[in-house]
């Protein structure tokens, strides 16, 4: 278990009982988390929670406002800064424990002593995007959904690196890459976080048992001739990291190594509330 070691203006406070307390910058929210089945350790402290965030019915629910909070803020990791804004379904736009990985993926930007081109699918709000463009890499950042693109573009001006090189790119991701592979396009790593289900922009399906393997495939085509890494990251549940491990040694390639674990975050009381996998594909050394 890797846990996010540097934030200063995030806190998990406390977890429990299906929710977690989270300090964002100067605000206190409380939100479901379905790991989190043990008790909680401070329940005094949930009281001053400034928003909670209520279910209601399958996959829908509401946030209770205790406090007159902005509609979104930043808050920032060592030198990057993020948009938080707390959405209709209970996430804010940044998943905190993703530090660990974008500590990962600046150091080997940074290592790789050339200029590296990067891949970044299913790309979100652009927390990935803005650690590798930060750390001087190139990106393409691919999300079917445009209002997590514009986010992304947010995310980016307010650290000053919208005029770097990046594309910004609405599109169903499979069939972006397949394009890619066409017109001869290659990139020097890949990021991906795919969801366990999906809608492309165009109304494509996208389920991760069916077409996770399929867009690996079209991912090896669009690798260049010395790659820099292959990463997943995964929240769907009954998928532990080795399932990851395994798709990305056998269809990226047998000749590197792959390496997986599990990321999470520790809590003021002590206990580790884990979040999700990792999984990376790396070459063989020279």
């Amino acid at each position: 278990m890797k846990t996010a070691q540097h934030w200063t203006e995030y806190r998990l406070v406390d977890s429990g009982d299906g929710e977690k307390l989270e300090l964002w910058g100067e605000w206190l929210l409380a939100r479901p988390d379905p790991q989190a089945i043990w008790p909680k350790s401070a329940p005094e402290k949930w009281a001053a929670a400034h928003g909670w965030y209520q279910r209601s019915g399958e996959g829908g629910g509401h946030w209770e406002w205790r406090a007159r909070l902005p509609a979104e803020w930043e808050i920032r990791y060592r030198d990057l800064t993020f948009l938080v804004r707390p959405t209709d379904f209970k996430h804010t736009g940044l998943f905190p424990e993703q530090a660990v990985n974008w500590d990962w993926l600046q150091h080997a930007i940074r290592q790789a002593g050339r200029p590296v081109s990067i891949l970044n699918l299913f790309a979100y709000t652009g927390a990935a995007t803005v650690a590798c463009i930060a750390a001087g890499a190139e990106v393409c950042h691919v999300d079917a959904a445009r209002g997590m693109v514009r986010w992304a573009e947010r995310n980016l001006e307010i650290n000053g690196l919208r005029d770097k090189p990046l594309r910004l790119i609405v599109d169903d991701v499979t069939a972006f890459v397949r394009r890619e592979a066409r017109r001869g396009r290659r990139y020097d790593a890949i990021i991906m976080d795919p969801p366990s289900y999906g809608r492309g922009s165009q109304g494509e399906t996208w389920k991760i048992g069916r077409d996770l393997p399929e867009l690996l495939v079209a991912c090896r085509d669009v690798l260049s001739a010395n790659p820099l890494f292959v990463q997943i990251n995964g929240y769907t549940a009954g998928y532990p990291a080795t399932v990851y491990a395994n798709l990305l040694q056998t269809i990226i390639g047998s000749g590197g190594r792959s390496e997986c674990g599990e990321i999470g975050l520790a809590s003021e009381s002590g206990l580790v509330l884990p979040c999700g996998i990792y999984a990376r594909w790396l070459p063989a050394p020279t």
